[in-house]
């Protein structure tokens, strides 16, 4: 080999490993790094071969469920299920061999299909997890030993309906969770040990589907959730009850909030629709927009597959409506598309929204706009399970980490090369 020829090699080889390890495109809970489905990586491939990105492996024993991804340091975590019961998978993330499971608990019977929902969250040393049935289990991240257990009905919480499905939030020494119920509808936990921190019990409404969002308002340092009646804004201290805001939903309440300054926002499906308003001094409820009160707004009724801010401007599937585009400020929709694609989940990276349909696998790269949709390139995902239940779609958000996208369709773990 060349002289320049093998300095060109080991340049491009020397890259690749610094990009692989560089921590800053680690992805270690649910919607990344500040739970927003924003990636900051940069040098990815602003187009796709006719077939797709190069698919670099094909894990195919996660069993069933719809938990997300962590990526950090090269393992990729995920929950799934074997043997009767529901298991932490840790996987090479550039090669998709597994490193280890650790069980968790039973699994979790419905007709959406079984298994967890949740996404694992990684801090330092440690997976924090919760299960489809409501086992909330530490581990180590290097080899999968437990070290720590609770359950929510153990913190006063009833199973809602469809199984606990929040990726639980792990802020400070506190690993924060919502059971629901009489004790106290959020706990902080101590990370290290389990024991209880504190239980909100001035806001004891039932647990739904979202997970916890972290805000510094005016100040102070707060936890945003939702209920089916409820927003409300939890005192990262104490389990202070800040302030409260009516917002009824229907059936299911999913999308995780959006916070940005001051100001609040919420989405919901089943003809639901948005709300937002601003947390001012005091605590006190300014309402931009509302979907019951005197300005109501039905342009993002996003069901589930979330919904991302960019900019000033917010981005997600809204049921009848389609794939959209929303103002933050006013609410106002600024333009829809819904006759390309259908209903599905979207992440961002690198100037491109990476949408991923629901019903039959398609996988498109947009440009990241507000002026309107435009489609790059798009696939199929090939092969897809034959274990999902019939009234199960592939509800799996994409997660861009380290030049991969992963994708999953329960038993099924796909990653490709974007970078």
């Amino acid at each position: 080999m060349k002289k320049n020829t093998l300095s060109f090699v080991l340049s491009a080889l020397c890259a690749v490993t610094v990009y692989a390890d560089n921590p800053a495109f680690n992805w270690p809970q649910f919607r990344g790094p500040n739970r927003d489905d924003i990636s900051k990586e940069t040098g990815l491939l602003k187009e796709w071969p006719a077939d797709g990105p190069k698919k670099l492996w094909n894990y195919t024993n996660a069993g069933s469920g719809y938990s997300g991804f962590s990526v950090v340091d090269g393992h990729l975590y995920t929950m799934g299920t074997r043997d009767g019961g529901e298991i932490l998978i840790c996987l090479d993330a550039d090669k998709g061999n597994e490193l280890w499971i650790a069980k968790l608990g039973n699994i979790l019977d419905n007709k959406w299909g079984n298994g967890p929902r949740g996404t694992p969250t990684v801090d330092g040393d440690r997976v924090y997890t919760l299960s489809g049935t409501g086992d909330l289990v530490a581990v180590q991240a290097k080899d999968g030993k437990e070290l720590w257990r609770t359950s929510m009905e153990s913190l006063g919480g009833k199973r809602p309906g469809w199984g606990y499905t929040e990726s639980v939030l792990v802020d400070g020494n506190q690993v924060v969770c919502t059971p629901g119920g009489p004790k106290g509808a959020m706990a902080a936990l101590d990370k290290m040990t389990g024991k209880v921190v504190w239980q909100s019990d001035k806001w004891t409404d039932g647990a739904q589907y979202s997970s916890i969002v972290p805000a510094d308002i005016n100040g102070q340092r707060q936890y945003i959730q939702r209920s089916m009646t409820n927003i409300v804004g939890i005192a990262a201290k104490d389990g202070a009850l800040l302030w409260e805001q009516p917002y009824p939903g229907k059936t299911a309440m999913i999308p995780t909030p959006i916070v940005k300054g001051n100001q609040v926002y919420f989405a919901s499906g089943y003809g639901v629709g948005s709300m937002s308003f601003d947390v001012e001094p005091g605590n006190q409820i300014k309402m931009l927009y509302d979907e019951t009160g005197a300005t109501p707004n039905k342009v993002m009724k996003n069901h589930h597959g979330g919904v991302i801010l960019l900019g000033d401007k917010l981005y997600g599937y809204s049921d009848g409506v389609g794939w959209t585009c929303q103002d933050f400020k006013t609410g106002q929709l600024v333009w829809s598309e819904k006759a390309k694609l259908g209903k599905g989940a979207i992440s961002y990276a690198d100037g491109h929204f990476y949408l991923l349909e629901e019903g039959s696998g398609n996988v498109v790269l947009i440009d990241a706009t507000p002026n309107g949709w435009h489609e790059i390139s798009r696939f199929k995902l090939d092969p897809q399970t034959s274990i999902r239940s019939p009234q199960g779609h592939i509800w799996t958000h994409p997660v861009i980490s380290n030049g991969r996208m992963y994708l999953r369709d329960q038993d099924l773990i796909f990653c490709y090369a974007v970078k």
